[in-house]
């Protein structure tokens, strides 16, 4: 029944409800009990049910938005998020596209209610982890999309990313090169690690491949107090460590200090560099080696794409930037 021919009232069968119901869940205009919300979007994503299906197939009947769905979670980083969000705006410009951001944690019922509402002609999905749940609603819903990251099975998908276990590598590369002894990566916080985030798996393989038996990861707080509470046991426990990575944008000047704390002096018997914007690096004293998280151009290329697609044109399944250490 997925298509063009399925309408309100299949849906509202389906989930074994009324058709005004399923209208109030798409429309957001009375509230719905969760249980009975997440029925319906999950009828709307196994029928593929989408208002006005048939004008979207008209170029000059496109909404003139791409949704951007931008989840505020626990251990992101909201200046490097919105570094992502100014790119795929100023790009949708350049295609005479809006930019609808989706900051709120829905998961698959977000992407079935998006796709339903009929508001946007495309979406960019980000904060994507390596099983993630919402990809098999992407592919049953075949709203065109774009992907910044890549989860473990991304068949059918379309993804663009740094090449994070490169930029892993990179750095743990760096680090042997200085005559470092042991090394390690302060990563991400446990939350993000928690969620099996691609970036920072991919950061972690790399890492650790590259170091092989003299590196460690250990992930990272954000807070100042958590940070030196966790450096001091890191060199606690490897008291041989004189080479540290850092793959957490808030948590770098936090480490500084619990260095220089530590007696710890940076550039000279101890190296450190970071995975992070060029800004992070350069505040530093000293400033800091560094392989940038190109965040506008990741997302200027998932516009691109998506618009490619939403012309009929072919782009490529996997688009992957090549990390660039930037030395100081």
């Amino acid at each position: 029944m997925a298509g063009r021919g399925v309408t309100i009232a299949d849906v509202a069968a389906r989930a074994g409800v009324a058709a005004s119901t399923v209208s109030y869940v798409l429309s957001g205009k009375r509230s719905i009990s969760p249980e009975t919300a997440d029925r319906v979007m999950a009828a709307v994503a196994d029928l593929g049910y989408h208002p006005h299906a048939g004008a979207r197939s008209l170029a000059s009947r496109r909404a003139g938005v791409v949704a951007m769905m931008l989840p505020l979670r626990d251990g992101m980083h909201l200046p490097v998020l919105m570094q992502f969000a100014s790119g795929a705006v100023t790009e949708a410009r350049r295609h005479d596209q809006d930019v609808l951001l989706m900051t709120a944690d829905e998961g698959p019922a977000g992407l079935a209610r998006v796709a339903a509402s009929a508001i946007v002609d495309g979406l960019i999905l980000m904060d994507v982890e390596v099983r993630d749940p919402r990809v098999e609603t992407l592919r049953r819903l075949g709203l065109p999309s774009v992907l910044i990251g890549f989860p473990a099975d991304a068949e059918g998908l379309t993804c663009v990313d740094l090449d994070f276990e490169a930029a892993g590598r990179v750095c743990a590369r760096y680090l042997v090169e200085r005559g470092c002894g042991d090394i390690a990566l302060l990563g991400a916080s446990e939350a993000v690690y928690a969620r099996r985030t691609g970036f920072a798996e991919r950061v972690r393989e790399g890492f650790l491949g590259q170091g092989a038996a003299r590196a460690e990861v250990w992930p990272c707080p954000d807070d100042a107090v958590s940070v030196q509470r966790t450096v001091k046991e890191l060199l606690t426990s490897k008291p041989e460590l004189t080479g540290l990575a850092v793959h957490n944008e808030p948590a770098v000047g936090h480490v500084m200090h619990a260095l220089a704390d530590a007696g710890k002096r940076v550039g000279e018997d101890f190296h450190v560099v970071v995975i992070g914007p060029d800004e992070v690096a350069e505040r530093t004293h000293p400033q800091l080696p560094s392989v940038l998280v190109p965040a506008e151009t990741l997302a200027e290329t998932a516009v691109r794409h998506l618009m490619r697609k939403l012309d009929g044109l072919e782009v490529p399944d996997s688009t992957l930037i090549e990390p660039q250490l930037t030395l100081r």
